[in-house]
């Protein structure tokens, strides 16, 4: 086949022109071997075109090849006649092949032709472009011994794409192999110098260029344990470079934390690894696809604890991530701290909960150890010191099941406490004192607490018969077997730091919302929250989010679903961190009853789950918890008649308790004589009116029987739902063109079950409180024109709203 065949040139495209030789020549040597190029003067004076191609300045960028369709011609002659078979008026054919550039050759899909035999990286012993002026073929010319191999391409950018492809496999082939069997460690380094310069300076674009090289290195650090700690050092500040803008491989993670374990305050700890590190916290998306970028920032986070200044240097760390405005400009900084955070404290626990549980650690798993067979029997705890004799069941086996329920502990004294208490009632035993047991080298303290009185108060305050008395009530609940573990040193000081992070993180304003939701579901070890360093630390963070002002903050106190604990729970007096009797629990419920959880699906949740420890703390003369104990009084929160007289006496106990009862009182009262007054069916407030002038109205008449209310055009908002729960004979109520908002209309839902119209036509009413309509099952007219109701909400309320006949849903996405 004619090499110019297809030309535009005619005859006088067989004769090439003299032009100017070039190669592409790498920046530093392989091992001192400089690139062949002694012959080039020689073809200089031919009739190809070879021009210098400088990598580094060319501009152009290039994807790297790992296959394609190419055209293939192979000359077999010696070097000293290639000059002359490139003039010759004809050339052998050209063969189409589909060529793969695999790690150590160049392989065609179809072996057969030219391509027969693949192709090997070490045998190129040269590669260059040639081009002609009046022929446009661009051809790849690849030597080896006895040879070229002519790769032409479509065209000039791809022809150089196939060319820094290759070169750079084929380098890439040598260093591998070189590096994997290294004699001289000087030379070592100046190798792993000269291919991360290799990588920086290289026109193609990939993730593998700057990858292949950190996998060639952490497979010699792998190999060669043995280094030197001068060898380390200088050889992570070599491939610093190329960490800038990629994440360190998993061989690589391990050698960093090794040296962050063994060289905690070396420089190269805060000048190599601090830039690493912000850019995996920056940038990491999943550390379950890769646990040692999580493993690697713990350590370095700890190396950074270890300098003198210890936690400032943390502090200063964490700042940093945040940067100097109010808003974070990283969302993945956050979520990636705290999954730092999580797994360092739970790594502390990781032996006792695995003996426990008989199941693999993290270690066990990375080295294949993961059946069943494979682990060692679990360890029996060991008792440290006699105890009274116990039944053998009270024994905590490894698998952590719960011991039977002991005796209930004594009443707590409160010199406040003034209620008569029946002399029959049984003296209550002391629990035993608590076992200290031992595993490998944790030592675990195990307390017996009782659940006989949440036991009998599982019938709720509404359970009749199964309603506790007031000694069941102090008794504070919910009791739980809790695990007092003496961590080692180290562990220690770990627990204690990664709890100070989290306290640092609940600083800042822009982070405390996704802060809380991260911990709502309370993600640590049961054995931590009875830590009581960690439980003080914690405390901080927990009170954080209850003095928070934000809904989404202080909601994130509350449980995630029912049936599971929340900090709610857990810091409530009995529970597992209170360490301050009940001063968080009582801020808590402070907070949350001043939002919109002034609801009586809340106080049900307390009356049902925290009644003791809400008559207990009333007791000692907390005003929250006399308000919450008046308000179930006020919303028939408490059926039984005896719990009523409980909680009754121990309002009249205190002073505040006592005034704020009859002040209680004195409303029931009034509210009675309104009924039995009567007084209009129909009232309506005029334009412009305020919540206080209609609180004002309300207090000055009898209204017992007011039916229908019309507020439209008026300034109420939501405060004045307090005065409309007041009317139980209401059934039509107009909040037409006022600011009445879903704090007002979920409270409404609970009181007013008798409404049956409700106009709230052009109120800033939203979905979240629409949905609590859906209790209201006498409503049949409800007018939510120009409101921000959803298509979603509205379906849902008419499958739950069974009367509901007349509804307007006019200029709303409903509509």
């Amino acid at each position: 086949m004619d090499f110019n065949s297809g030309s535009g040139g005619g005859g006088g495209g067989n004769e090439l022109h003299n032009n100017q030789f070039y190669q592409c020549e790498e920046n530093k040597p392989l091992l001192g071997e400089m690139s062949e190029g002694n012959n080039n003067t020689k073809l200089g004076a031919g009739p190809c075109k070879r021009t210098l191609h400088h990598c580094s300045s060319s501009g152009m960028r290039y994807k790297l090849l790992h296959e394609g369709d190419i055209q293939v011609c192979v000359v077999k002659h010696p070097r000293t006649f290639l000059s002359k078979i490139l003039t010759s008026k004809f050339l052998r054919r050209w063969e189409p092949h589909h060529l793969t550039l695999t790690e150590s050759s160049l392989t065609s899909a179809t072996p057969t032709g030219y391509m027969e035999t693949s192709l090997s990286y070490s045998s190129i012993e040269d590669l260059q472009l040639l081009s002609w002026d009046n022929a446009p073929k661009y051809c790849v010319q690849l030597s080896f011994p006895g040879g070229t191999v002519l790769l032409q391409a479509a065209n000039s950018y791809l022809r150089d794409q196939w060319f820094h492809s290759l070169q750079w496999k084929k380098k890439i082939y040598k260093y591998r192999k070189v590096l994997n069997n290294p004699s001289r460690w000087d030379v070592v380094l100046k190798e792993i110098r000269a291919l991360v310069d290799m990588a920086l300076t290289s026109p193609l674009q990939d993730e593998s260029i700057h990858q292949a090289p950190l996998h060639i290195i952490s497979t010699l650090l792998a190999e060669n344990s043995n280094l030197s700690t001068q060898d380390h050092e200088n050889i992570i500040v070599a491939i610093a470079p190329l960490l800038e803008n990629n994440h360190p491989p998993p061989d690589l993670c391990e050698f960093f934390c090794k040296h962050c374990r063994e060289r905690p305050r070396s420089m190269v700890v805060i000048e190599v690894f601090t830039p690493v590190v912000q850019r995996i916290l920056k940038h990491n998306m999943d550390f379950g696809k890769c646990p040692r970028l999580r493993l690697f920032t713990q350590e370095y986070i700890l190396a950074l604890n270890e300098l003198n200044a210890g936690m400032e240097v943390v502090k200063k760390f964490v700042h940093s991530m945040h940067g100097p405005t109010g808003q974070c400009p990283h969302p993945r900084v956050l979520p990636n701290l705290v999954a730092v955070c999580l797994a360092a404290i739970y790594s502390c626990y990781e032996e006792f909960i695995n003996s426990r549980d008989n199941s693999p650690s993290l270690k066990e798993i990375r080295n294949g150890c993961q059946q069943q067979n494979d682990r060692k029997p679990p360890m029996p705890l060991r008792l440290l010191r006699p105890e009274p004799p116990t039944p053998p069941a009270t024994l905590l086996p490894v698998s952590g099941n719960p011991s039977p329920p002991q005796p209930p502990p004594p009443i707590p004294t409160n010199p406040a406490l003034s209620i008569p208490i029946s002399s029959t009632t049984p003296s209550l035993p002391l629990s035993p004192p608590p076992s200290v047991v031992n595993s490998s080298e944790i030592l675990v303290e195990l307390e017996r607490n009782n659940n006989s009185a949440n036991a009998r108060r599982k019938g709720g305050p509404s359970g009749g018969d199964s309603e506790p008395n007031l000694i069941d009530c102090l008794l504070v609940s919910p009791a739980v077997n809790t695990l007092s573990i003496q961590l080692p040193a180290q562990a220690d000081r770990v627990l204690g730091c990664f709890a100070l992070i989290l306290k640092m993180l609940s600083d800042y304003d822009d982070w405390r919302p996704a802060l809380a939701s991260l911990l709502q579901p309370i993600p640590f070890p049961k054995e931590a929250l009875a830590h009581a360093k960690f439980t003080k630390e914690l405390k901080y963070v927990i009170q954080r989010f209850a003095e928070d002002p934000r809904q989404e903050v202080h909601s994130c106190l509350l449980s995630v679903r029912s049936g599971k604990d929340g900090w709610f729970q857990l810091y409530s007096p009995g529970g597992v961190a209170c360490d301050d009797d009940g001063e968080l629990f009582a801020s808590m419920v402070h907070i949350l009853m001043g939002s919109c959880y002034k609801t009586k699906k809340f106080l049900l949740s307390l009356a049902e789950n925290k009644l003791g420890p809400c008559m207990l703390l009333a007791l000692r003369g907390n005003q929250t918890m006399v308000e919450i104990l008046c308000l179930m009084l006020e919303y028939n929160i408490i059926e039984n008649k005896d719990t009523q007289l409980q909680i009754i006496s121990t309002l009249e106990s205190t002073q505040v308790g006592l005034r704020m009862y009859e002040q209680l009182c004195d409303r029931q009262r009034e509210l009675k004589e309104l009924q039995r007054k009567g007084g209009p069916t129909r009232l309506t407030l005029p334009s412009k009116s305020t919540d206080a002038d209609l609180a004002r109205l309300l207090s000055s008449g009898s209204f017992g029987n007011l039916e229908n209310l019309s507020l439209a055009f008026t300034n109420v908002t939501s405060a004045c739902a307090e005065q409309l729960i007041k009317l139980p004979s209401l059934k039509q109520l107009n909040l037409w063109s006022t600011q009445f908002g879903d704090a007002g209309l979920r409270l409404l839902s609970e009181h007013l079950a008798c409404l049956q119209v409700l106009n709230l036509c052009e109120t800033p009413v939203t979905d979240a409180g629409l949905l609590a309509l859906s209790s209201m099952k006498s409503l049949c007219s409800l007018n939510m024109n120009s409101t921000k109701l959803t298509a979603d909400t509205y379906e849902d309320l008419k499958a739950k709203l069974p009367n509901l006949k007349d509804v307007d849903v006019r200029y709303t996405e409903a509509w």
